[in-house]
């Protein structure tokens, strides 16, 4: 059978205006899909406009969302014109990490900062999207989970932890879903370049990129080169899980870095 087409499909992308967020925007406006993009710093995605209707998109717009905020994702979801309502395919994409400390030695702000970013905002955005999916009778949910769910690593304990509880999320709603028409799939990377280590370590720039030395890392556009791929099967098609590394790494622990 032939693969879904994304021409004028509605996609919403969060955590757009960077890294694999951005990468999608572009991925996606190549297959000629009407672009919804939020993120905190829309301005970026504003910046971003031209190019990706130059790219092929049929149409974007662009607001400001931080995830976290449960009113603000409700009220932006029932709010969106009539023309972007009925989205088709979500895309999960905002996260992050902060800090690299032993347990017993992280910061409670940056723990609140990643439940409330990777598990609760991809859990109100989910929740305001997936019931006009059910009503319309087609959807594509994307979560972007991480190689972290598998093997947690020395000091990513709580990262690792809300990565994990994205892919048994991600696997539940797969089951709740079952007997519709709406896909729900887990695009897993491991390490991939992008401002993810600098917001780690809070704009640290030499210490975000000893994470990358003497490694070839995956890119943004590989990522969502997997996305897209994932939301164009045939329709009967649900892919459940995407595990994605660059060849120079094993899983989160072992890594290949050239002298």
């Amino acid at each position: 059978m032939a693969k879904i087409s994304l021409k004028d499909r509605i996609v919403f992308i969060t955590g757009a205006s960077s890294g694999i967020g951005a990468a999608c925007a572009r991925a996606f406006a190549a297959e000629g899909a009407r672009l919804l993009l939020a993120a905190r710093r829309v301005e970026r995605i504003e910046a971003m406009k031209v190019d990706l209707r130059e790219a092929g998109a049929a149409a974007v717009h662009a607001f400001s969302l931080d995830v976290q905020d449960r009113d603000a994702v409700e009220q932006a979801i029932a709010h969106l014109p009539a023309e972007w309502s009925a989205i088709d395919v979500l895309v999960n994409n905002a996260g992050l990490s902060r800090g690299l400390d032993k347990l017993w030695e992280g910061k409670t702000q940056d723990w609140e900062e990643m439940i409330d970013t990777n598990v609760k905002g991809l859990l109100w955005v989910t929740r305001a999207v997936v019931p006009g999916m059910l009503a319309r009778g087609r959807g594509h949910v994307v979560n972007l989970g991480s190689t972290a769910q598998e093997i947690a690593y020395p000091s990513g304990n709580v990262y690792c932890g809300t990565k994990a509880a994205v892919k048994l999320i991600n696997d539940g709603l797969r089951i709740d879903l079952l007997g519709t028409p709406v896909r729900v799939t887990s695009i897993d990377p491991g390490m991939v370049e992008t401002e993810f280590s600098q917001v780690r370590f809070r704009g640290d720039q030499e210490r975000a990129e000893k994470i990358y030395q003497n490694i070839t890392p995956l890119t943004p556009e590989d990522v969502a080169d997997a996305i897209v791929w994932s939301t164009t099967r045939p329709s009967h098609v649900n892919v459940a899980h995407v595990l994605m590394t660059t060849v120079d790494q094993a899983n989160s622990l072992l890594f290949n870095r050239k002298s």
